[in-house]
């Protein structure tokens, strides 16, 4: 499976162990705020001002073995 604009912040977690740090990386905290639960990996890059398909390369990267 791969990490998308429409997987959650919790599910890209559960893909790809590293996703927190990914993120962090980003400057995205998002592991500790209520809205990860819901909010997409696109609502996140969006809110954030972070080049998407940058982010997602990222975390993919791991998945692509």
């Amino acid at each position: 499976m791969k990490i998308t604009e429409n997987s959650t912040i919790m599910e890209a977690v559960q893909l790809n162990p590293r996703a927190g740090e990914i993120l962090m990386g980003f400057g995205m905290h998002c592991l500790g705020c209520a809205m990860a639960h819901g909010e997409t990996v696109g609502e996140a890059a969006q809110v954030h001002g972070i080049d998407l398909d940058i982010m997602l390369a990222e975390l993919n990267a791991d998945l692509e073995d």
